[in-house]
């Protein structure tokens, strides 16, 4: 399954609050990301259908393999950027706004090649 940008969003943010919470649900998905009970349990069925994450009976929401692998490097893609966007003078809320918009389409190659730069500094 591809996924498009918005899946990924949902991705890094089960990623983001499964190290914040002790169980994630639908509900903390919502509060954390602004979005109504019917986009998230929407997104969520897409997710898990694509094999992404596991809903228990509880209702609690945990990744993949899969899942874990694409929400951790579009993680670390955002913290990275965002990152390298204020060492070089962007104040932190436009570095992580910007950070989040290039983090869903910048190639493998060019963000390896930045963490290489960023890594050499």
């Amino acid at each position: 399954m591809n996924l498009a940008e918005s899946g990924e969003m949902y991705l890094e943010t089960i990623y983001i609050l499964s190290k914040q919470l002790t169980n994630t649900r639908s509900i903390d998905i919502c509060e954390y990301m602004g979005y109504s009970k019917p986009s998230v349990s929407r997104a969520v069925g897409l997710l898990k259908t694509g094999g992404y994450i596991t809903v228990d009976e509880d209702g609690y929401i945990n990744l993949t393999e899969e899942g874990y692998d694409v929400a951790f490097k579009i993680y670390e893609r955002h913290t990275l950027l965002t990152k390298f966007l204020e060492s070089l003078g962007v104040d932190r809320e436009t570095a992580s706004e910007d950070a989040c918009k290039i983090e869903h389409g910048i190639s493998d190659k060019s963000f390896e090649a930045i963490k290489k730069h960023i890594g050499s500094l």
